[in-house]
C-alpha cells in the first residue's frame, strides 16, 4: 500500500494536470482501493492516529469523483459514491447506508454487464450487516463479475484479483 499512497500523494500535487478519460479512471480506481485500506487501518485499535490522514484521503477522493460526474463511464459516479457514503460512514462523517447500498444497486442497474460495478456491489453486500447484505447475495454478484473480468484488459486489475479472493471467501464461509 505504501505505493499506492505516493500515487495518490502525487494526484494532489498534480491535480491541475490536463485530464484524460483512461488516467482519471485509473486514478479514481485507486484511490477508491487506498481509501479502503487507510479507512480500515484508521479503525483498529491503536491506530487511531490514522484518522485525519484516512479524513483527509476520503475528502480528497469525493472531490474527485464529483468533479469527473458526467465524465465516468455509466454507473462509475453512483459507484464511487457509494463508496464515499460507505468511508464517510465508518469515519463517523455521515450516517447515510441506506444511500450508499441504494447507488451501489443503481450502478449496477445502469452498467449490467461492468465487472467493477458487479464486484463493487458484492463487496457492499459482503460487508454491509443483515438485512442489508448476505454472504449468499454477494457470492452471486462476484460470480457476475468474474464472467466479466474474463477479457484481457483485466488480466492486471487488481479488482479482478480482489473479486476471485471474494469468491474463495463466500465459499468458504458459506460452507461452515
Amino acid at each position: 500500500m505504501s505505493v499506492w499512497k505516493e500515487y495518490i500523494d502525487r494526484l494532489r500535487l498534480t491535480e491541475n494536470r490536463p485530464a484524460t478519460p483512461d488516467r482519471e479512471q485509473t486514478d479514481l480506481l485507486y484511490e477508491y482501493g487506498y481509501c479502503g485500506y487507510i479507512v480500515a487501518e484508521a479503525k483498529k485499535e491503536g491506530k487511531e492516529s490514522l484518522m485525519p490522514a484516512a479524513k483527509s484521503y476520503v475528502a480528497q477522493f469525493r472531490k474527485h469523483v464529483e468533479a469527473q460526474k458526467g465524465h465516468l463511464p455509466i454507473g462509475h459516479y453512483e459507484m464511487y459514491m457509494s463508496a464515499v457514503l460507505v468511508y464517510e460512514l465508518r469515519l463517523h462523517e455521515s450516517m447515510r447506508p441506506i444511500k450508499a447500498m441504494s447507488l451501489a444497486k443503481e450502478a449496477t442497474k445502469l452498467a449490467p454487464n461492468d465487472p467493477l460495478v458487479l464486484s463493487y456491489y458484492g463487496t457492499s453486500l459482503f460487508y454491509a450487516p443483515k438485512p442489508f447484505g448476505s454472504k449468499e447475495e454477494a457470492l452471486v454478484w462476484f460470480e457476475k463479475a468474474d464472467k466479466f473480468f474474463k477479457g484481457p484488459q483485466w488480466e492486471y486489475c487488481w479488482v479482478r484479483e480482489a473479486n476471485e479472493m471474494y469468491i474463495q471467501q463466500c465459499h468458504e464461509k458459506l460452507k461452515k
